[in-house]
């Protein structure tokens, strides 16, 4: 389930921890059915996390925009230039994701802020967000802002 050796040792290592901890719990009906559960209830825990890490490390990464390493003119085009692409791509987006976007990442407006624009609540701001990640992800590739 793990597709990686190294934390499916890890993973039973641990699993194998929670099945001894748990064995007070243990009912005495289908000690194999019982284990699995616990394996792949642990399993499905590590992939959540997984996902979890490698959503926060590209929502870090994000829409941030490259800046030149020097003040020269050259680079200050080209920044510019980069900052006009990923504008032009955000208005791409479906309306209702393209105004969070917006507003979130070039204007960098609170989750609090952008609902009481939008006269929201601020879950309905944070799941449009994540839709419209999830909208990128599938829409883009990351060659395109390169």
């Amino acid at each position: 389930m793990l597709r990686n050796e190294k934390d499916a040792e890890d993973a039973a290592q641990e699993v194998f921890i929670k099945i001894y901890s748990s064995l007070p719990k243990y009912e005495g009906k289908g000690l194999k059915t019982w284990m699995v559960r616990i394996a792949v209830n642990h399993a499905i825990d590590v992939k959540r996390k997984q996902q979890r890490r490698r959503e926060d490390v590209k929502e870090d990464v994000g829409l941030q925009l490259v800046k030149p390493s020097s003040d020269s003119v050259e680079g200050k085009y080209i920044q510019k230039e980069l900052q006009h692409h990923v504008r032009r791509r955000i208005d791409e987006l479906p309306k209702n994701y393209r105004r969070v976007v917006y507003g979130y990442y070039i204007e960098e407006k609170s989750f609090k802020l952008l609902a009481n624009e939008q006269g929201i609540n601020e879950k309905s701001i944070r799941v449009k967000l994540h839709r419209a990640r999830n909208w990128m992800r599938e829409h883009w590739k990351e060659d395109d802002f390169s």
